[in-house]
């Protein structure tokens, strides 16, 4: 748990220098936001009257003083775009993207491990052949393109499910399979390789031998192992869920964080994006931290690790 402790005393420092890329990448950016404010017919006073106002006149330094400033409070200033502040609209918005998220990842474990069981146990067999045709096609397919062909088939000619928006239950579930596709794929993998190298372990063997039943050797000897490697797989691959959630929010109109981040950058709403930047990269390491004490509870060797 030493490992554990000092990253998450180091995570303040990680966020720091994080903060400052994220405010030069933006502000490196093609484009005024200025300029867009105003249209691109308005004169050059009422474009500098705007900078003034919004204080990108300054000197860049002082500008990432002054953000620093204020999201330390949890303060992310106004949106350029529509002067709301960036942290009620964020608020607003995160819930959507939680909930895709999570029944997203909760369907991909829940069909994955499963399936990479079976693909252990049955290595080399048809099964298996028949899984890993299923993952290989999975990691393939660009989400975008699925979404297309899920929207013409189950929303434009079979009419079983909403086009678009966010409303009640239905609209939920092609987004949700969208965004599965990619870490159920991932998660299935690494479960069937995981499984494989523990079943072929002395200890496996000596818990066949001792007369335990194929589903106890399974669930309570191996399983725990194998998914030491799955779990690093699920929290790291969350940042690959992010970005696919910024497409599938997109295509399906769903209100959330990734489709708000789309619109920021279109209109070059810098706190906007600063906030969804920072807010997602916080958590991705504290996933990474948690995926971490969670391999520590799994394998007693790392309790003692240094």
């Amino acid at each position: 748990m030493n490992t554990v402790l000092r990253r998450a005393m180091n995570l303040p420092v990680i966020m720091l220098g994080v903060s400052a890329i994220v405010f030069i990448a933006i502000h490196a950016l093609p484009g005024d936001p200025a300029r867009l404010m105003a249209g691109p017919q308005a004169p050059e006073g009422v474009v500098a009257a705007i900078h003034e106002r919004l204080g990108l006149n300054q000197p860049l330094l002082h500008q990432y003083g002054h953000f620093l400033r204020h999201a330390l409070q949890g303060d992310f200033g106004l949106s350029l775009r529509d002067g709301m502040p960036v942290r009620r609209m964020i608020a607003g918005r995160l819930p959507y993207s939680l909930l895709l998220g999570g029944l997203a990842y909760l369907l991909a474990m829940a069909v994955a491990i499963p399936g990479g069981i079976v693909g252990a146990v049955c290595a080399n067999r048809w099964p298996d052949h028949l899984l890993m045709a299923m993952t290989l096609l999975g990691a393939s397919l660009a989400s975008f393109w699925v979404a297309l062909i899920g929207m013409e088939v189950f929303a434009v000619r079979l009419h079983w499910l909403p086009l678009m928006g966010a409303g009640d239950w239905h609209h939920v579930i092609l987004p949700v399979l969208v965004l599965a596709l990619m870490p159920s794929a991932l998660i299935l993998r690494m479960t069937r390789t995981g499984m494989r190298d523990i079943l072929r372990q002395d200890y496996i063997r000596t818990a066949r031998a001792k007369g335990l039943s194929p589903m106890t050797v399974l669930l309570r000897h191996a399983l725990r192992n194998a998914m030491i490697p799955v779990v690093t797989v699920v929290f790291l691959n969350l940042g690959g869920l992010i970005s696919g959630a910024v497409v599938t929010e997109t295509v399906f109109d769903w209100p959330g964080i990734g489709r708000l981040l789309i619109d920021a950058v279109r209109y070059r709403d810098y706190p906007t994006i600063q906030a969804i930047a920072l807010l997602s990269i916080f958590g991705v390491l504290s996933a990474n931290l948690l995926a971490e004490a969670i391999i520590v509870y799994l394998d007693p060797r790392m309790r003692g690790h240094k």
